[in-house]
């Protein structure tokens, strides 16, 4: 019965081709201009997944406390030295002001003015004694260096150094430290191959960290979800402004970003990676197939027609029911065309078959119907009810990929036997002299059946081994820079973007549960608004107002030297050769001889021409501004409390409403995903409503997994229940779903042994093996 009234549908689509492939073609104009006026991509991931999963909820609720823009760029800024870090970092900031347009706004964690002036306070009281009095020490070479900042007084800074050498008040080993380091600057400007010169080397004993060398930027930016990468302007806009200003690896500076636009901008690039060459070889290939099926340039442009309209048709529909595509239904492009394709040569090849038999066109297209119609409505049911089977899963992505490829395959299947009828009708390709196929693999055939029992026992064989291998399915494969820099910063303590927070609802709160946190062998270290609140401070204060009073006509004098002449730079290089000399002579060896090499550079700088000393100023003194003042800033250090910590930490760590976060860090690798599970699972027992990456990182992968694993469960049962319906045999059924549960294991068993990992846009292809493995299976 539904085989005729599918051969008369077709044939009254025959007899009026004219007439509806206008109809059609109407139908795909106002589809086109629908979509070009309403076309709407949001590539915004926190849509992705459902806001009512608990996890989400918990998220949404801290997220109203403590606000985690998702507009953030993380510029990370490594310098060979501590100045040339907080240099860069100051530059790029007041860079990045001037266009608000793209930079919302910008802050340094765990920097900026406010640990610049209060960082000896966060020191233990031994260490701000120890920095205070090495402060104390330097005071005649900081007060040379301030009233004059050029290569003559560095000069006359080593020179006082050296009175001192002379008087007996220091031995000449005391100043070991700033000649190696004089020394080194000097040794590379002979080279040829110029580093940068670190004051903060020279002065201080203890070797610069981390913490001073690498500077972090939170950038919030303008993002546009209308396109694939919404953050591309802005990164690109940074990144070039770094370039601008020479902040490059060359001069000591590397600028990287990560964060989450960056992560997922370059995530979301995958899907344009190499897109024209690979979707002309994708269509060259397509057409390659179409011929070899059809032979026939008519047929073929039938079904190109018949697939253009059905896209235009379903694009506009999405729209309708959606609003925008997301990242992962906008798939439904590449299911549309594979499942498009695949029924039009369905149908074309049967009319070719049938028209061999049967020369009359219209008789031939009747017969097609007749015979491929049931098959076709099966499939087409079939596929529908697998992707609509997606529907009801919590991974929106794949719920409204489900939804508009399930309305496509609705349109194929209707255009496939109304539009793609008439146009065969109207293009009148020619008859058929052979018989459709290819006679020349009837060996091969045979052999299939001939070893159908050896070959069936390879499958079961293969497919144990593939379901053996799909525990170790990736997500992700991207050595981005993004990704790379973010687990970086992963493995720093006080940067780990790996932490999780919880909420108290008062200070004291807050306090305890901090105190209970990081008596958890998980937990490296909490962090609340009180860990910017230093204790003992009266003491550091005492310190700090001591040194700040002694210092203060050395680091700020009233007279400041004049810019010196070449002839002074030369007169103040040859006294302190002199000088180096004279305190060699009656020193140790290893000081003497690290002296006399010194005083060698200088003599041969000294010899040279003025464009070389003038070089050699502008390397040494490249960071002197910058260290004076940032001594001038440690001894303005002032008391902090609640009430004065700056707005943006205070917003960080107290909510407008009261309730304080508190922030606990991962101990051990912080890319062990087992060691976050586990950590998770500890922070839970004492804070059981605490979230961050950690909760979303399992919860969200848990999530998306398991979205597939319903998806494909419900489609299966839908299918299975569609298949027993039409073909009522248990064996007939097991031959529809085995091969293609097998191509799904081996797919991903393949993933695994040739070391491809899944991503946004290779995961597509599983829903398109499911709908054409279907259909192929029902055709057969």
């Amino acid at each position: 019965m539904l085989a005729s009234i599918i051969r008369q549908a077709v044939a009254a689509c025959v007899r009026h081709a004219t007439l509806v492939a206008l109809s059609c073609l109407a139908l795909a104009i106002a589809a086109t201009a629908f979509t070009a006026t309403h076309f709407r991509m949001n590539t915004d991931t926190t849509r992705m997944v459902s806001p009512d999963l608990d996890w989400r909820k918990r998220q949404a609720a801290f997220q109203e406390l403590f606000p985690q823009p998702a507009n953030q760029i993380l510029i990370v800024i490594d310098g060979v030295t501590p100045e040339a870090a907080q240099g860069a970092t100051d530059r790029l900031v007041e860079a990045l002001a001037k266009r608000p347009d793209l930079i919302l706004s910008t802050r340094q964690p765990g920097g900026g003015p406010f640990f610049r002036q209060n960082g000896l306070l966060f020191l233990e009281t031994a260490q701000t004694e120890s920095a205070v009095s090495q402060i104390i020490a330097a005071q005649p070479f900081l007060g040379a260096l301030a009233a004059d900042p050029s290569l003559r007084g560095i000069m006359n800074a080593l020179s006082t150094a050296l009175m001192g050498v002379e008087r007996g008040e220091i031995t000449l080993d005391r100043l070991s430290r700033p000649f190696t380091e004089l020394e080194r600057t000097l040794n590379a400007l002979k080279s040829g191959k110029p580093v940068p010169h670190s004051w903060r080397r020279m002065m201080m004993e203890v070797e610069p960290d981390l913490r001073e060398t690498r500077h972090l930027i939170e950038a919030l930016v303008k993002l546009n979800f209308g396109t694939l990468q919404p953050g591309k302007i802005p990164s690109a806009f940074i990144r070039t402004t770094a370039q601008e200003l020479g902040l490059t690896p060359e001069n000591g500076v590397t600028i990287r970003l990560t964060g989450p636009v960056p992560i997922f901008d370059e995530e979301f690039g995958t899907l344009t990676e190499n897109a024209a060459l690979i979707g002309g070889a994708t269509t060259g290939f397509m057409l390659l197939m179409l011929w070899l099926a059809l032979r026939s340039a008519r047929l073929i442009a039938a079904i190109i027609t018949t697939i253009l309209a059905g896209l235009v048709m379903t694009t506009a529909l999405g729209l309708a029911m959606l609003g925008a595509f997301n990242i992962i239904s906008v798939a439904f492009v590449a299911l549309f065309v594979g499942l498009g394709v695949d029924f039009g040569i369905e149908f074309c090849v049967r009319y070719r078959a049938e028209r061999h038999a049967a020369p009359d066109l219209a008789t031939a297209i009747s017969n097609a119907a007749h015979t491929i119609g049931p098959s076709l409505t099966l499939a087409a049911c079939a596929i529908t009810a697998g992707f609509l089977g997606f529907l009801p899963t919590d991974y929106r992505g794949v719920a409204e990929l489900g939804l508009i490829a399930g309305t496509g395959m609705i349109i194929t299947f209707i255009l496939s036997l109304t539009l793609l009828p008439a146009l065969i009708a109207l293009l009148k390709p020619a008859g058929e002299a052979e018989e459709a196929g290819y006679t020349s693999l009837a060996p091969l055939n045979e052999a299939l059946l001939t070893h159908a029992r050896s070959l069936t026992a390879v499958a079961v064989l293969a497919g144990a081994a593939a379901i053996a291998l799909l525990p170790f399915v990736a997500f992700r494969s991207r050595a981005s820079e993004s990704i790379s820099t973010l687990l970086e910063l992963a493995h720093d303590p006080d940067r780990s973007p790996n932490a999780m927070d919880a909420v108290a609802k008062t200070r004291e709160a807050a306090r305890d549960l901090a105190k209970r946190l990081a008596q958890l062998p998980e937990v490296a270290k909490v962090v609340t608004i009180d860990t910017f609140i230093p204790e003992s401070q009266d003491e550091k204060l005492a310190l700090v107002t001591d040194a700040s009073m002694l210092l203060d006509l050395s680091l700020n004098p009233v007279d400041v030297e004049p810019p010196p002449s070449d002839g002074d730079t030369v007169t103040a290089l040859r006294q302190t050769v002199s000088s180096l000399r004279t305190a060699a002579a009656g020193a140790a060896a290893e000081p003497a001889a690290l002296a006399q090499r010194l005083a060698d550079h200088l003599e041969r700088l000294a010899s040279a021409t003025p464009k070389d000393r003038e070089v050699a100023a502008t390397q040494l003194t490249a960071g002197l501004g910058i260290m004076l003042d940032n001594v001038r800033f440690l001894l303005q250090a002032q008391a902090i409390s609640l009430e004065n910590v700056p707005p943006e930490i205070a917003r960080d760590f107290l909510a407008p409403t009261g309730e304080f976060r508190v922030r606990i860090y991962p101990k051990g690798d912080p890319t062990d995903n087992a060691l976050l599970s586990r950590f998770r699972a500890a922070v839970a027992t004492v804070a059981p409503e605490a979230t961050g990456v950690p909760v979303f990182l399992e919860e969200s992968g848990r999530t998306i997994v398991g979205a597939f694993v319903e998806a494909g469960l419900w489609s299966l049962l839908v299918i299975t229940l569609l298949l027993a319906a039409a073909l009522r045999s248990l064996r007939d059924i097991l031959i529809c779903l085995v091969p293609l549960v097998l191509a799904g294991a081996l797919t991903l068993a393949t993933c695994v042994l040739i070391g491809l990992k899944l991503n946004y846009a290779n995961i597509i292809a599983l829903p398109l093996l499911f709908g054409i493995g279907v259909a192929f299976d029902i055709y057969f």
